[in-house]
């Protein structure tokens, strides 16, 4: 069976879905956010100016105020385009990524594509033994027909759009496994951002479990974390916590995430492809999606780690929201620990992304 890749992401990944008929349970919606009053409108400095060396002290005292209201422990970073500013609570400590270090798998495969070691049309062939856990869709066809046919410009699409595990591990070992990922990280210069050993190891090690291959069957991974006690699973997860392996910084991803924006990654094409992907993403639509005013435009990548006891290692959205002046700021939400139920997580993201609107001045 071959999957198919299309120009038309979201229309790809629907295909891809109805295809593996996938499981999952779908995130809460939450009630709609409690938007702040836009104020009246502030004349620039410089008539047709659009840079700030401050930002705007209503902003920061919003965002100060959402991010204390917050009983988690949570970091944000806000930060324009042009670098004149960041706002950030938090913004250094490292918290765990889940999933949005897809994003750093996807810039290595892009980047070995504008180095010409592959193309995005070089062609794979998935088995069984490909399959990682939790959220990986590709695995109902290969489990239906023993081997599926795609290629690197699919599973780039299923990571980015769907969050798809095995799409990303593949693609990962790929480019040379998780070293290749952190070498490109240090040759591009983005600080403040770990990456850990793949979705395998990473998702054992937080559960207390060593991944064996038989755990990528059915619910083998689930049994095996039944087994452990809740001080075994406590311990495991707080080390993890305390420290994560995938961690990164609020400021290292919103320093990379504008950093691909202005181009200075990857290449214009690569640039482009790999930010359409990201403002097709079906995950996490009340996250900050919600919160992002009509008329702008929003590319991002969404992570979320496992539960126990009413704690989430790591509930995430990290995005770039672009202003119609053609604004760009990058907003990153980590939430290292979250307890809140998902509705106060997501009114917490969609208020971050709203006030960033009301305070955009043009």
């Amino acid at each position: 069976m071959t999957i198919p890749f299309t120009r038309r992401p979201r229309a790809a990944f629907l295909m891809l879905l109805a295809l593996s008929a996938c499981a999952g349970t779908p995130e809460p919606e939450s009630t709609r956010p409690v938007f702040i009053p836009r104020p009246a409108p502030v004349r620039p400095a410089h008539p047709g100016a659009n840079y700030q060396v401050q930002p705007p002290a209503e902003m920061v005292k919003a965002v100060r105020d959402i991010w204390a209201a917050s009983s988690d422990r949570v970091g944000v970073a806000v930060a324009r385009a042009d670098g004149s500013w960041t706002v950030s609570h938090r913004g250094q400590d490292y918290m765990p990524q889940q999933s949005v270090s897809k994003t750093w798998v996807a810039l290595a495969v892009l980047d070995a594509v504008d180095k010409g070691r592959l193309t995005l049309d070089d062609k794979l062939t998935l088995t069984d033994k490909d399959l990682t856990l939790f959220n990986q869709p590709l695995q109902v066809p290969i489990r239906r027909d023993g081997e599926i046919e795609t290629t690197i410009r699919a599973l780039l699409e299923a990571s980015m759009t769907g969050s798809d595990n095995t799409a990303n591990d593949v693609l990962m070992r790929r480019i040379g496994g998780a070293n290749a990922v952190r070498a490109v990280l240090a040759v591009k210069g983005l600080s403040g951002i770990r990456f850990g050993p793949g979705e395998r190891e990473l998702q054992s090690a937080i559960a207390g479990l060593k991944w064996e291959p038989e755990m990528r069957f059915g619910n083998n991974f689930e049994k095996a974390r039944a087994k452990l006690t809740l001080e075994q699973r406590s311990a495991a997860m707080g080390a993890y916590l305390a420290d994560p392996m995938d961690g990164a910084t609020p400021e290292g991803v919103a320093r990379a995430l504008l950093k691909l924006k202005r181009g200075e990654l990857l290449s214009r094409a690569s640039t482009q492809h790999l930010l359409m992907l990201m403002t097709y993403s079906t995950t996490g639509k009340q996250r900050l999606r919600a919160g992002v005013p009509m008329g702008w435009s929003f590319a991002h990548k969404t992570g979320t780690g496992q539960d126990l006891g009413g704690r989430t290692a790591g509930y995430n959205d990290v995005g770039l929201m672009t202003a119609p002046d053609g604004t760009t700021y990058a907003v990153v939400v980590m939430m290292a620990e979250a307890y809140k139920p998902v509705t106060e997580r997501q009114l917490f993201m969609q208020n971050i992304a709203a006030t960033i609107g009301v305070w955009h001045r043009k």
